[in-house]
């Protein structure tokens, strides 16, 4: 319980109702309440109207497919497009024929294809973005010496076309793309050291993919070699992609260092860097840190934003600090801000962790009553909720309204609930659960038997035990 995921569906379904309930309720006791009708509640489809296709002066380069890498069907191929379509007097024409062929061929094949192009078009004069199609073939099967790499980079050069920064570029990504990182780190360390150096964004590209699949410590070292030996220095965007990184990892006190590090470089931290730091403390459950973070974000001169407030309020409420978590909806609100679907839930999970799911379906009220609609999310929250409070009567009243919303259960909500209608006897409630589980693909059909199979041993167990009903 407690998951925010980055994509949340809207599913509104006023469910204020329950609300007017006694709280003790008895189990299965009183039947569900019936949602109003779906058409008050799901806008109408908005027609989107067909644009116009839109019409192009220059005759769009036709894509030359080739099933058999066959020099004199290609060049048979070409000769026929040449004669027939004015597109061949285009570049753009020409390196789709090349790439098309490329596809299905050896790069040396793909080097003469090009030089038979070159001799029986006069008017065509390849520019770089030809050769690297040739480049970008050459780095898909690398082998540990780059020599195809290097081959085509020698044929740039004799036809007038040293490597630049989007040479560079190209063959990293593509180096990158292909699974050989470590040929890639090679690469880019040779044109540094025979080249002019490469911009920011294969740099950051580069060190992304370090960060992904190398530890810590191999990307400090990159960072101080690249420093060092030739004085390329990370930018605001590299700092950010490190922060995150090291954040993702729980490594709190590695951001702290680079968020240091960043000012002494002469960066101003924004305030995406300040939420992916709160984002880090909130995975920890540490509130005082989350705070101590906004604070910092404030004293610095940089206004938060609807991400900084829902971060905030979801690390206070995981933290056991609802209360307080509760004070920044007015702050967020003056600041022009209004909380939506992911602040009210974050809340509600902060209210069910401490045992309050009453006081989280008030909340919930509140939330419909500022004009807010609540989600899947905040649904499955409130039904774990009800669940672990041992309220399986307003549960299953709720469990109802996500049903007619078509909503998808969560994992942990849906094993909570198995668990709960076993514990009461409700087994068959429990079979009704799975196959809507299974119906509304909200798990794969092996999790969901495996939970349906393993809440099933428990019951006989606890019964044997005198635990269960």
């Amino acid at each position: 319980m407690g998951k925010i995921p980055p994509a949340l569906r809207t599913a509104p379904f006023p469910v204020s109702n329950l609300l007017k309930k006694s709280p003790s309720v008895a189990v299965g006791s009183g039947t569900p309440t019936q949602p109003p009708p779906r058409d008050r509640h799901f806008p109408r489809k908005v027609s989107k109207k067909k644009s116009a296709p839109s019409t192009a002066r220059d005759p769009k380069p036709p894509t030359v497919p080739f099933n058999i890498p066959s020099h004199s069907d290609a060049k048979a191929l070409a000769d026929s497009i040449t004669a027939e379509s004015a597109a061949a007097f285009y570049l753009k024409y020409h390196n789709s024929h090349l790439q098309s062929f490329s596809a299905v061929s050896s790069l040396d094949d793909s080097i003469s294809h090009l030089r038979e192009m070159i001799k029986n078009n006069p008017t065509f004069s390849p520019d770089r973005s030809t050769y690297h199609v040739l480049l970008i073939q050459s780095c898909k099967f690398p082998d540990s010496t780059l020599n195809n790499v290097r081959k085509v980079l020698c044929l740039m050069a004799a036809a007038g076309f040293p490597p630049d920064k989007v040479t560079t570029d190209v063959a990293v990504r593509s180096l990158c793309n292909a699974g050989c990182l470590d040929l890639a780190l090679e690469l880019f360390k040779e044109f540094c050291l025979k080249h002019s150096p490469p911009d920011s964004y294969t740099y950051n590209f580069l060190l992304k993919h370090l960060c992904k699949d190398r530890p810590v410590s191999v990307v400090n070292n990159f960072i101080k070699e690249m420093r060092d030996c030739f004085g390329i220095k990370p930018d605001l965007v590299a700092y950010t992609i490190l922060i995150d990184n090291v954040c993702n990892k729980k490594n709190l006190r590695e951001a702290t260092r680079l968020l240091e590090l960043l000012s002494e470089d002469g960066f101003k931290p924004d305030r995406y860097v300040y939420n992916i730091i709160m984002k880090g403390y909130c995975m920890l459950s540490q509130g005082s840190e989350v705070l101590w973070v906004y604070k910092k974000m404030k004293e610095g001169g940089v206004e938060p934003d609807l991400v900084t407030y829902n971060t905030l309020i979801f690390g206070l409420s995981k933290s056991g600090r609802v209360k307080e978590a509760r004070k920044y909806l007015n702050v967020m609100a003056e600041m022009g801000h209004f909380p939506d679907e992911v602040t009210y839930t974050s809340l509600m999970n902060g209210m069910c962790r401490e045992g309050n799911a009453l006081g989280a379906l008030q909340l919930l009220e509140e939330m419909e009553a500022q004009g807010c609609s609540p989600n899947s999310c905040t649904y499955n929250t409130l039904l774990h909720g009800l669940c672990k409070a041992k309220l399986l009567g307003r549960a299953m009243e709720l469990y109802g309204v996500m049903k007619s919303g078509d909503m998808k259960l969560e994992t942990g909500t849906y094993g909570t609930l198995l668990r709960a209608l076993c514990r009461n006897g409700k087994v068959a409630e429990a079979y009704e659960v799975f196959d809507y589980a299974v119906e509304s693909k909200s798990l794969k059909d092996f999790a969901a038997y495996s939970t349906l199979e393993s809440t099933l041993k428990w019951l006989k167990k606890a019964k044997e035990q005198g635990l269960a009903v």
